[in-house]
């Protein structure tokens, strides 16, 4: 789902949608500030998912209208309080708009959905269709302006294109008569192509996915269009016309490469000196400036101030200096969207962070975490996707070992159900400089998502014992270091499924293993998923939770000083109940010990504070992602300072007591403060 806030200057009223992820009978909260973000608070309660964006009558601030993924068009007039169904309006909503021409009591209204554009005479009562002269009913994007002092509006809409007896058929239409009639506006200088210019084209038919219109510039239209090839003019363009659409020019040129060249460069530009870019997924225009626009895709932030002649990252900043290549740092804005898995401190250099991440692979500090470097283009993995987890020798400094795959999301919902593609390489990588360069040490090792990565601290240096957890395929044993690997997974999971998603080596020498969930025709299978334990070094395993108990498992914790004493988290699968579980057991038995979602993500024991467990829920989570018990799992209290909600692992720095780090799915890292709170 996408979700779109709307600030109004004027008010300082910022009005938001969450949560993040929605499951059936998920409450979905708008909040309101009034204090330009600071603070939140709810004003009006939406029993489905929202849709499109959110939009605020600027005559009249009470005035609203939203959208649900049920395919439903709501309207307020007491500021989201109470609601109104537009009826008539049918449709996946995309945006709105309210005419400024028209007198508050009898504002017209207009509604764009995925089948068409409505419009109401009387403030959102009554509502027709308005889509004359379109060359379909498919609309992409919608947008509109008024100039209140000539009494004029203009309206836009994007339409999907085609390529129609060998010429553009569709794109963006503008209506000056209030969605009476319509007519192109796919004026000289915007991508008009019908055939690709290389295998990088988003389309072959150049589309346009979002429109941006202010009142406070009558004329003016950007416009954001897949790409028909890398290079200009086909690119990803973000196209502007100060003439209703006559007139086009492209404005954003990303890639240093090109002669245009005009965004700064960001953590991505000035390692490989190129970039992937798109046409977005999010997109914003300030209604008081239109030379003010924003838009984000997958990973970055882009805006510009002045029209489109420049433009900067909105989610990082050099540090010290633009730099270039692998040696340039960075420094966090707080806007990240990445997927992260674990946080390490360098066990010879504690001022030496990694991360290990999805997408991005791998990234490092060399300055506690002030700044970041991306590992980059000549310094990439074999499998660059994503780095699941770390493992250091503990005698060698700058020897480490990771766990590499090019399949990403495990053991998260998008890849057990089905969303991304669970099949790709991977394998085990080493370093001998600090995680700088990485090779590949996985002989013996199928060629497969590589989840996990364990070192032996007792075997002898030069020729450690390493275990990898391997998805599809069990758990591999190394005794020379990783030279060489051989399968040893008797008794693991099932023939059907030996979804490894973690192996953990316990100081006493048990090993521990967690086959995640695979779902298949809707259904979890019972076979093979839970957590299994080994005590002959992988010659063998047991089950060490009961066959079917946890369809779908995500993470476990086995206490440092007991390794009967095991917390689980698991989520809801064929009717069985997710949450946070403890065995005192072994496994021999499980109660659960909280529940405040349907995917507990696992539990973390602090070394520090005794009694203290920290649980995590990475997604669906009904009031936080992250809870504290300080007494030892008896009871949970909401951590509500951390701004995401997704939560993954909490880790810990040796030198750094009162800090906790948690990991997110989605958010990167984010670090906590204990302090005043022990």
């Amino acid at each position: 789902m996408k979700l779109r806030s709307l600030l109004f200057p004027s008010l300082a009223a910022i009005f938001a949608v969450g949560l993040g992820t929605f499951a059936e009978g998920d409450v979905f909260e708008l909040k309101k500030s009034s204090d330009a973000g600071r603070t939140f608070v709810r004003v009006s309660s939406i029993a489905e998912s929202l849709e499109g964006e959110i939009l605020l009558d600027r005559g009249m601030p009470r005035r609203m209208m939203v959208g649900t993924t049920n395919g439903k068009t709501l309207i307020s007039n007491d500021e989201g309080a109470t609601w109104n169904l537009c009826s008539n309006v049918e449709g996946m909503p995309i945006s709105f708009y309210f005419d400024q021409n028209s007198p508050t009591d009898k504002r017209r209204c207009f509604a764009a959905t995925k089948t068409g554009i409505w419009r109401s005479y009387d403030g959102g009562i009554k509502w027709d269709k308005c889509v004359k002269n379109l060359s379909k009913s498919d609309i992409l994007a919608f947008a509109g302006s008024s100039d209140e002092k000539k009494g004029k509006s203009i309206l836009y809409c994007s339409v999907r294109a085609e390529k129609l007896a060998g010429e553009y058929s569709g794109g963006i239409f503008r209506s000056v008569d209030g969605g009476d009639s319509w007519e192109s506006a796919m004026g000289a200088g915007i991508n008009r192509d019908v055939e690709q210019a290389d295998q990088w084209a988003d389309d072959p038919v150049a589309q346009y996915l979002c429109l941006l219109a202010s009142d406070a510039a009558f004329d003016r239209i950007y416009a954001f269009n897949t790409s028909t090839g890398f290079n200009p003019p086909h690119h990803n363009a973000v196209f502007r016309s100060d003439d209703a659409g006559r007139d086009w020019r492209a404005t954003f040129y990303s890639d240093p490469r090109w002669k245009e060249y005009n965004v700064e460069p960001n953590w991505r530009t000035a390692n490989i000196g190129q970039n992937y870019q798109s046409a977005g997924s999010g997109w914003a225009i300030c209604g008081s400036d239109p030379d003010r626009i924003v838009f984000c895709d997958s990973m970055c932030l882009y805006a510009t101030h002045d029209g489109g002649r420049t433009w900067f990252n909105g989610n990082c900043a050099p540090a010290g200096g633009v730099g270039k290549g692998v040696d340039s740092r960075w420094l966090n804005q707080g806007l990240v969207v990445t997927s992260t898995w674990h946080h390490y401190s360098d066990p010879f250099v504690p001022s030496r962070r990694y991360i290990c991440c999805t997408d991005i692979g791998f990234v490092f500090s060399t300055d506690s975490g002030a700044s970041w470097n991306w590992w980059g283009k000549d310094r990439w993995a074999p499998w660059r996707n994503t780095c699941h987890e770390i493992a250091f020798d503990p005698e060698e400094k700058g020897l480490l070992w990771g766990a590499f795959s090019d399949v990403h999301d495990i053991p998260n919902s998008n890849i057990i159900h089905g969303r991304h593609r669970g099949s790709g390489g991977g394998g085990v990588c080493r370093s001998d400089d600090h995680g700088n360069t990485w090779l590949s040490s996985s002989k013996g090792l199928p060629n497969s998502a590589t989840t996990s990565i364990v070192l032996d601290a007792k075997s002898p240096r030069g020729s450690r014992t390493l275990y990898a957890g391997i998805w599809e395929h069990g758990v591999y044993k190394s005794v020379d270091g990783g030279r060489t690997w051989r399968l040893s997974s008797d008794g693991l999971g099932s023939p059907e499924n030996k979804r490894v998603s973690r192996v953990f080596l316990h100081p006493d020498g048990k090993l521990f293993a967690l086959v995640t969930g695979m779902r298949r025709e809707g259904r979890f299978s019972d076979d093979g998923a839970g957590l299994y334990c080994s005590t002959d070094g992988e010659e063998s395993w047991i089950p060490a939770s009961p066959r079917g108990k946890f369809p779908w498992p995500k993470d476990f914790t086995v206490s440092p000083d007991d390794s009967n004493l095991i917390y689980l988290g698991s989520s809801d699968a064929n009717g069985k109940e997710g949450g946070l579980y403890l065995s005192t057991d072994g496994g021999g038995s499980w109660n659960l010990i909280l529940r405040k979602g349907r995917e507990h993500f696992g539990a973390y024991i602090d070394p520090f504070r005794k009694g203290w467990i920290y649980a995590t829920l990475c997604e669906g989570a009904q009031e936080s992602g992250l809870y504290l018990s300080k007494n030892g799992g008896r009871s949970f209290a909401p951590i509500s300072g951390i701004p995401f909600s997704n939560v993954q692992c909490i880790e810990f720095v040796t030198s750094e007591r009162n800090s906790i780090y948690a990991t997110t799915f989605g958010g990167s890292v984010w670090k906590g403060s204990m302090k005043g709170n022990q």
